[in-house]
């Protein structure tokens, strides 16, 4: 006999929202009771991050769903571009935290006069910055920490696509945070530094990503309103001049 299923179905309701989205979906198969409560939107709404409507209003197209759980798993699957196309947002599958990614328009990079901003049907972007040809290479991006998943550890990678690594297995990467102390001062404080060998690793979405470095963010109480974290890239070691190369953005996602 089962006897979860027998459960009234707010209790059910209660222990389903206190465990995953993944466990949600598989205790659908129990029986048809608790699968009509795994379906509710009072569990799925606990999986959401709290802030998700404001965020999801200012996405640049309207997001249509008919449940909170095609919701979870749209944002899961597909990121929505927000703040006017400047970054994307979504969830990881597994716990419901989220993952920004900032466009390559958005980026600070050194030269741009260097750089073409050009369409691409491969990137989430409107557009992707190719490089043309440069010496030296400096690319940063800047998060606020509040809009982060709290008490969550973080990962920076950098999405591109090159032809080959060669002229940035010896660059630099930095993840830095940098806290408001006056209006004239920020406070900087380096969390993680990494030196030569980068290696590109494929993903899922066919780009290349390099691990630029992780950080904690912690809860809402640990730090200021406008902390921001900024991770940046730099290769100033190579002689020879390089080219070819296409970024898509710095993404932010939880480890």
């Amino acid at each position: 006999m089962d006897y979860f299923a027998r459960l009234p179905e707010g209790c059910i309701s209660e222990i389903l929202s206190r465990t995953s989205a993944l466990d949600a979906s598989r205790s659908s198969v129990v029986s048809k009771e608790v699968r009509s409560v795994a379906q509710n939107d009072l569990v799925w709404e606990r999986f959401l991050p709290l802030d998700y409507q404001e965020i999801i209003s200012t996405a640049v197209s309207p997001l249509k769903y008919a449940t909170k759980k095609d919701l979870y798993f749209t944002l899961s699957h597909s990121p929505l571009l927000i703040n006017q196309a400047k970054m994307s947002f979504s969830i990881d599958k597994r716990s419901g935290r989220k993952c920004f990614m900032v466009g390559a328009r958005e980026l600070m990079i050194s030269w741009k006069g260097c750089w073409d901003f050009i369409p691409n049907t491969m990137s989430r972007f409107s557009e992707v910055a190719k490089l043309r040809s440069i010496g030296w290479i400096h690319i940063e991006a800047k998060i606020k920490t509040k809009i982060l998943s709290e008490n969550t550890k973080y990962g920076a990678y950098l999405v591109l696509w090159v032809e080959s690594m060669e002229g940035l297995r010896s660059a630099n990467t930095v993840i830095r945070r940098l806290k408001m102390m006056n209006d004239e001062e920020k406070k900087k404080e380096r969390i993680e530094s990494r030196g030569t060998g980068k290696i590109a690793k494929i993903r899922g979405d066919g780009w290349l990503e390099i691990d630029m470095g992780s950080f904690y963010n912690g809860s809402a109480a640990d730090h200021q309103e406008e902390e921001e974290v900024e991770a940046w890239l730099t290769e100033i070691n190579t002689p020879h001049l390089k080219s070819g190369l296409m970024l898509q953005g710095i993404e932010f996602r939880p480890l």
